[in-house]
């Protein structure tokens, strides 16, 4: 059922799309320059530099370094057109914390599958602090008027870190303390990098905090994306002999869940050169040709691999045994109903599949036909069954691969090596 591919390569993948973003909308409202290296030039983070160009921040471009003009807290203008997120939801999220503060008024719209998310998660504690929005369903296209606003104790009732990122950034133009809690630990790179350029922020469990803050611009040092480094991680594991270090890659503990994913279906992945670039953690990942068996991944861990679990349901498919991943639910609201289309593809390959509310059910070694996958256009879906497709022993054909240009441009060029 699996090619026979051998692999002993070295690679470095892109720099990590969350931190990407939220390098250029932390250095724009920071005084002073900062200086970018590793950033990815990806269609999202692409976005979201355009936007904070449209808000009046100096942003210089090239292919080694990004500086940024900060222009700090209060020095944003007001857009003279919408700003578009493409299909980026980080930076639609994300920038409307910064708009609710610096009290300018500004319209925001994205492309087809941005427009059909929820924005009702960050719009809610928002309202709460001040801001004003206008708009249909609390869906993009929207307008937003910031205000002055006020510190709230917002209790999530999702693990989410758009939203905890939000709040914490509308929370620098408060007078008192804001705090997020959240019923799990999601991705911390907004509170890492705020300490790193001077914010007043505590976390506490489940808990982060932050007073008002003026932000200095540093010098930041992006790692490679654990989440395209993914792909190749699978691959390699998969392979029928593999050698494959992937260098500099950012092993976050709110972030490494594959990892320990992968750990406990037997792979043989290995962490060298253990390092941090800024208050990030940062590895060499060693991965080798393994056996993998199914497990059940539910609970804590879900918010740590929220986008790996695309290709984490590919390797089930080749693993031996069953496979049982729940409470995935935001699964549902990513760049494409993600749950659903990675059930209805695994089925059109003739695998045993079970949709759960929150999660399926897969059972291992049940590939056994060639079909042409939907993607929806999105990315990871792309890219997690153009592996299957080279894993596989049968015809996978796969619609709109050019997709992958919102997070890995080159994608397909890696994968030549």
């Amino acid at each position: 059922m699996i090619k026979d591919i051998k692999i002993n390569s070295i690679l470095k993948v892109p720099g990590d799309k969350s931190i990407s973003h939220r390098s250029i909308m932390l250095s724009s409202i920071a005084e002073g320059t900062s200086h970018i290296e590793g950033f990815l030039l990806g269609d999202d983070c692409l976005s979201t530099i355009d936007c904070f160009r449209k808000l009046g921040v100096d942003i210089r471009v090239n292919t080694r370094e990004i500086t940024v003009y900060g222009k700090g807290l209060y020095g944003l203008t007001s857009p003279k057109t919408m700003l578009d997120v493409g299909n980026s939801g980080t930076t639609a999220r994300l920038i409307l914390g910064i708009l609710a503060g610096s009290r300018l008024q500004a319209s925001l719209t994205g492309d087809e599958s941005i427009c059909k998310r929820p924005m009702d998660r960050v719009i809610t504690p928002l309202s709460q602090m001040g801001a004003s929005f206008i708009s249909k369903e609390n869906k993009l296209p929207l307008t937003i008027q910031g205000n002055i606003l006020h510190e709230i104790d917002y209790k999530s009732p999702i693990a989410s870190a758009q939203v905890k990122s939000c709040v914490l950034l509308a929370g620098l133009y408060t007078k008192g303390r804001t705090s997020f809690t959240e019923p799990y630990i999601s991705r911390n790179h907004t509170e890492l990098m705020l300490e790193y350029m001077g914010g007043n922020i505590e976390t506490k469990g489940r808990t982060v905090s932050i007073s008002p803050s003026f932000l200095r611009g540093r010098k930041l040092l992006i790692p490679s994306d654990i989440s395209s480094a993914a792909y190749f991680i699978t691959l390699a594991l998969l392979s029928k002999k593999a050698n494959l270090l992937l260098k500099d890659v950012g092993i976050n503990p709110t972030r490494d869940g594959i990892i320990e994913v992968y750990k406990k279906m037997g792979g043989r992945i290995y962490l060298e050169n253990i390092r941090y670039f800024g208050r990030e953690k940062v590895a060499d990942i060693r991965v080798l040709n393994s056996s993998l068996h199914g497990i059940e991944i539910s609970g804590a861990i879900i918010p740590r691999l929220i986008d790996e679990i695309p290709i984490i349901a590919i390797a089930a498919a080749f693993a031996s045994g069953t496979t049982i991943i729940r409470d995935a639910k935001e699964l549902k609201v990513k760049e494409s109903n993600r749950l659903d289309l990675i059930i209805s593809n695994l089925r059109k390959l003739g695998v045993n599949v079970k949709g759960l509310s929150d999660g399926m059910v897969i059972q291992g070694q049940t590939l056994r036909r060639g079909a042409y996958i939907n993607t929806e256009n999105d990315h990871r879906m792309a890219m997690s069954f153009f592996i299957c497709k080279i894993l596989s022993i049968y015809n996978i054909d796969i619609d709109n691969k050019d997709c992958v240009t919102i997070s890995y441009p080159n994608f397909y060029a890696d994968l030549s090596q």
